[in-house]
């Protein structure tokens, strides 16, 4: 059984750290959602899983499938399993995994319907909740410019519950190329911000959501700089009927992401 002594959990600590991960390229997947996810990728994803003895006994179909992958299953005890956790309470399953990860381009399909931009977003965990509606709404990819926080960050993974393992994401691009990239592929360009011309259901109206469309969502404090905002075609804001002042990043995500799917749907139906 190994410990927090051990050299592989040793070797997997460092991955808690980016730097770590960037010099290793790997990342750390920890809970049974996000290693089930992981395990779905195959033997390509990930390179081991450490379980303590309740985890494994625990989450049996989880381990089944990454030992019928050929990935290897090791068993450590708690406080090695707590030396890889980032949370509070760990749940005592952790899983070694290659990058996600790519290129904007590559990770951008030749003709995509929906596309999630990130833009300067500095909370790991918005920038997994954001890939989790993206994932949930049919969004063909996502792309984190640079500047945002880490995906590949425990609390991006965390609150991307398995949805990093899903969809291609991309980073590393500057606003501008990624747009130019964005235009290339023939998308309408949409930046969500509450300074919009329009609010969303008159986007709707006009038949803006009807097209193919990248999104642009920025930073969580800022929003959209006006220099970015001048690259997209609209600028586009959630309406406010009550009396908060505005929505945060991910519920302001999940609101335009929706009603983009949901017209989207109902050409395919209509």
């Amino acid at each position: 059984m190994l410990t927090a002594k051990s050299g592989r959990i040793r070797e997997a600590r460092k991955l808690t750290r980016r730097a770590g991960r960037e010099k290793a390229a790997l990342f750390l997947a920890e809970g049974a959602q996000a290693v089930r996810e992981a395990v779905a990728t195959g033997r390509a994803g990930v390179v081991e899983v450490f379980a303590t003895t309740s985890a494994r006994d625990r989450h049996a179909p989880i381990i089944a499938a990454a030992q019928a992958a050929g990935i290897t299953v090791s068993v450590a005890d708690d406080d090695a399993l707590a030396a890889l956790s980032e949370t509070v309470t760990p749940q005592g399953l952790v899983a070694v995994c290659r990058p996600v990860v790519v290129d904007a381009e590559t990770a951008l399909p030749d003709t995509p319907s929906l596309i999630v931009v990130l833009v300067e977003a500095q909370d790991p965990g918005n920038v997994g909740t954001v890939i989790r509606c993206a994932d949930a709404a049919g969004a063909d990819a996502v792309l984190v410019t640079r500047g945002s926080a880490d995906v590949h960050s425990g609390k991006a993974v965390r609150a991307s519950a398995g949805s990093v393992f899903h969809l291609p994401i991309g980073a590393g691009t500057t606003v501008d190329d990624t747009v130019a990239l964005l235009r290339g592929r023939g998308l309408s360009v949409l930046a969500a911000d509450g300074v919009g011309a329009l609010d969303l259901d008159e986007a709707e109206h006009a038949g803006l959501l009807a097209r193919p469309t990248a999104w642009l969502f920025g930073n969580e404090a800022r929003g959209l700089p006006e220099a970015v905002r001048t690259l997209a075609d609209h600028v586009v804001r959630v309406p406010i009927y009550g009396r908060a002042e505005s929505l945060n990043l991910a519920t302001a995500a999940a609101v335009c992401l929706y009603a983009s799917a949901r017209v989207h749907a109902g050409q395919r139906t209509g």
